[in-house]
């Protein structure tokens, strides 16, 4: 399993509440400059609908029990331009142009910084070296390309067709894996890694969310499977630029 990398991101002395907004779970954590946890993980349901109002109600009392931050970082399960959310599927169509850095930088008075979660999860974990894909298994599936440990922003694989009238994620997100079961869904995983891999010729791949755990048997080996603590381990990496 490859270990979430917390000690890259050292950026003075500054405390950041990394917040991981996913479809089923809404999850919170305090990091310090080195990514030390200084909270323990905290986690609740994603209420439904997953409004953006429900959404922010939802998340004020972890905010307020969290200790004492000086910045904000948030992971969206969605297309992010200039910390506003453009597209959340897995979540609601209000999120459609709804400014959530604004809306979180008037919640908490602190600065906040809002990227697509598979974006953040890559963040927590990459070598920054070639290029890095990190694929999120979770109530959809999420992806992110680094190139040298840069990040290209906004790659919806996700909502691409991919085979029998299919998205990637119709073929192997929560609903799929419900549908056929975990035998059948581990070999839908492996498709895609099969189809994806000779595409973008990564040096690594890794496997991350929360159905990642799911994964049995071999993979391929330049695929690693990632704790799904990286999606909020790589908060800090976005107070780099």
């Amino acid at each position: 399993m490859a270990t979430p990398r917390t000690s890259r991101a050292a950026h003075g002395s500054a405390k950041t509440l990394c917040i991981d907004i996913g479809g089923t779970g809404l999850k919170t954590i305090v990091l310090d400059a080195k990514g030390e946890a200084l909270s323990e993980r905290a986690r609740v349901p994603t209420p439904r609908p997953a409004t953006p109002d429900a959404v922010l109600t939802t998340l004020r009392p972890l905010i307020q029990a969290s200790p004492a931050f000086d910045r904000v970082s948030v992971g969206v399960p969605g297309v992010v331009k200039r910390h506003v959310v453009m597209t959340a599927p897995n979540l609601d169509d209000g999120w459609a142009g709804f400014a959530l850095g604004a809306a979180l930088e008037g919640e908490t008075k602190k600065p906040t910084r809002v990227l697509n979660d598979a974006g953040v999860q890559g963040y927590g974990v990459i070598e920054g070296r070639g290029t890095e894909i990190i694929l999120t298994l979770g109530t959809g599936m999420g992806c992110a390309i680094f190139v040298d440990g840069v990040y290209v922003p906004n790659v919806e694989l996700a909502h691409h067709p991919f085979r029998h009238g299919r998205t990637y994620e119709e073929h192997i997100g929560k609903k799929a894996l419900e549908k056929v079961g975990k035998r059948r869904w581990n070999e839908r995983v492996r498709e895609v890694l099969e189809v994806l891999i000779p595409i973008f010729n990564p040096d690594v791949v890794y496997l991350g969310g929360g159905n990642a755990k799911k994964l049995k048997g071999d993979l391929p080996e330049l695929v690693k499977v990632t704790d799904n603590v990286a999606g909020l381990l790589g908060g800090i990496a976005l107070w780099r630029y």
